[in-house]
């Protein structure tokens, strides 16, 4: 019979933070778009639909995440670039354009903190 996997705080915190972020960024994308296009009038049409897309998406794979998923993470990864080049598009600009990115590299370290219950050897 296999072990039970176990998750140190850091990673239940930051999964925690990931679910509760994503999950408010696609509400304020849902509810509040008319603020983001006045914010960049220059946007395309298509901006705003595909960020709701991503943040839904990582929420997803946040909770995939919490079921030691790691299509999770490599799911993470993928609309992390596709937001950069959406995030450039619209005019954000290159540094804060490349914050999901350090996102990106926060979970992987977290997943690789802790000894016996370290997360990314864990994850099927």
């Amino acid at each position: 019979m296999a072990e039970p996997k176990s998750r140190h705080g850091c990673l239940t915190a930051w999964l925690v933070l990931m679910i509760i972020a994503n999950s408010a960024t696609a509400l304020m994308y849902l509810l509040r778009s008319d603020v983001i296009r006045r914010a960049f009038p220059d946007a395309p049409g298509w901006a705003s639909p595909v960020l709701i897309v991503l943040a839904l998406f990582n929420l997803v794979c946040a909770i995939a995440l919490f079921q030691w998923k790691k299509w999770g993470f490599w799911g993470f990864c993928a609309s992390s670039i596709v937001a950069l080049v959406v995030n450039l598009s619209i005019g954000l600009g290159i540094g804060p354009s490349l914050v999901g990115l350090i996102g990106v590299a926060l979970l992987y370290g977290v997943l690789q903190i802790g000894k016996e219950n370290k997360g990314w050897p864990q994850l099927d």
